[in-house]
């Protein structure tokens, strides 16, 4: 029987219409018969034209089939189709959404954003005089890029002004700009290897030749890159994307060098120069002896949110104009009560002190992590990279297959994150960012202990 409320706000017939579509979906077989009109009318005791309106719905949408003189039958195609999908969904949603720790090395825990001192601001921006009955500035509004400009200046020592900020809808759509920009003058880009692998997507997917420059002690190789013939190059000067290693001020100036006298675009991602735990960050390239040749981008993802979908570019003033002429719709891709609220948070002081907490806890849950991995595996890893951002690099120094291992750690509700170095070399990137500090020695107990059973079960095969 099927579950009509006569008391119920909602229509007869849309109950009725629910309540069969539901009944396809999980229990009625492809071509079975539907109860005559009549019969329903009788058993639920509801007009005819009740019944028929939830049968046209149900028909409309080919739930169900009309075969004259014979009645409604579950339609065949759709029956098979929609069973098929819902099983697998369900497959998918069993072996893969279930995770009790989760290593991701790029997120924070949800206690980390300050949910009370942002409403509190929202509220006082919808509260204003804002208009949110037009377009605002493709560029991002003038109060955030305002406010933005003075933090770039005070803390990573960028050179700009409130005209070359564009604010962007995060990391990928700052590439996804640049690479419109330049595309008609560049067709090649080297990039620092390991790298991002986001961002050379991006320039793959626009058809950029790419070059790859190995990473050293002291970042990019120079010898590499001096004999290279792209006229773009992407690094992360101030902490290494992979190895955390940082881009001495000489090597940045040979580096600023050779765009000026090749006449080439320098994209300096400093994706989380704020996290940094043991050092304070040196200023960023694009400061450097007023040069012409960085394109600067940053983001709010690591440091606030990345829900929120805030990043910016730093554009030299030769790009203003190109990047004013491809992208000249008048309209942001960032909602202007985001920006407006995210400007007076900065405003009124509340980053800085947001900063000061963020950078606090994730050191601590850094140095936890270090202290455990350390203290629970010993030999067993070495680290490659620590000290910034929100995780930490690991090698395995034992004959482990690390793939299996991750099936593993799966099956036991751990989700771990493999990074490929090179083709022969793939690493741990373990992410402690995501974690409440209590919960990070109980998941690298457990961790621990799968990688113990893994070396053991290795040994014995072998």
């Amino acid at each position: 029987m099927y579950n009509i409320d006569p008391n119920s706000k909602k229509p007869i017939y849309l109950q009725l219409y629910e309540e069969i579509k539901k009944d396809i979906q999980t229990n009625l077989k492809a071509g079975e018969k539907l109860p005559s009109i009549r019969k329903m009318t009788t058993d639920y005791k509801i007009s005819k034209n009740t019944v028929q309106t939830a049968y046209n719905q149900l028909f409309a949408e080919g739930y169900i089939e009309s075969i004259p003189q014979s009645g409604y039958f579950v339609s065949e195609n759709l029956y098979d189709s929609f069973k098929k999908e819902k099983e697998v969904d369900l497959e998918n949603k069993t072996l893969d959404d279930i995770v009790k720790y989760d290593f991701y090395p790029a997120c924070l825990s949800a206690d980390t954003f300050p949910k009370k001192t942002w409403l509190r601001l929202y509220n006082k921006v919808l509260k204003s005089s804002l208009n949110l009955g037009v377009y605002h500035n493709n560029q991002g509004d003038i109060e955030l890029r305002e406010q933005i400009v003075k933090y770039l200046k005070s803390s990573r020592s960028v050179n700009c002004t409130i005209e070359n900020i564009v604010l962007t809808s995060g990391f990928a759509d700052s590439m996804f700009i640049v690479s419109k920009i330049l595309k008609d003058e560049i067709k090649k880009i080297a990039f620092e290897t390991p790298s991002y692998r986001v961002a050379k997507k991006v320039f793959e997917q626009h058809n950029f030749e790419i070059e790859e420059i190995e990473v050293q002690q002291n970042g990019i190789n120079l010898k590499q890159l001096k004999k290279s013939k792209a006229k773009l190059l992407y690094l992360t000067p101030s902490h290494q994307y992979f190895f955390g290693v940082t881009t001495p001020i000489a090597n940045r100036i040979e580096i600023i060098n050779w765009a000026k006298e090749n006449n080439s675009y320098i994209i300096e991602d400093d994706y989380d120069s704020e996290l940094s735990y043991n050092n304070k960050p040196i200023p960023a390239m694009q400061g450097i002896n007023n040069n012409t040749q960085v394109i600067y981008t940053g983001t709010f993802s690591k440091s606030l949110s990345p829900s929120l979908r805030i990043a910016y570019l730093v554009l030299p003033v030769k790009l203003l104009e190109k990047y004013k002429k491809e992208f000249d719709y008048p309209f942001s891709n960032i909602p202007i009560d985001i920006q407006k609220t995210l400007a007076l948070f900065i405003k009124e002081g509340f980053w800085d002190r947001h900063l000061r907490k963020v950078r606090t806890q994730n050191k601590k849950k850094h140095d936890i992590l270090k202290e455990e991995l350390l203290n629970t595996m010993g030999k067993d890893i070495k680290i490659l990279k620590e000290g910034s951002g929100l995780n930490i690099l690991i090698k395995s120094m034992v004959n482990i297959d690390l793939l299996k291992f991750q099936e593993e750690c799966r099956k036991n509700y751990i989700k771990i994150y493999l990074r490929e170095i090179s083709k022969e070399q793939t690493v741990l990137s373990m992410g402690f960012g995501g974690f409440k500090e209590e919960e990070l020695k109980k998941a690298i107990k457990i961790f621990n202990s799968l990688w113990q059973k893994e070396k053991r079960d290795k040994n014995i095969k072998d």
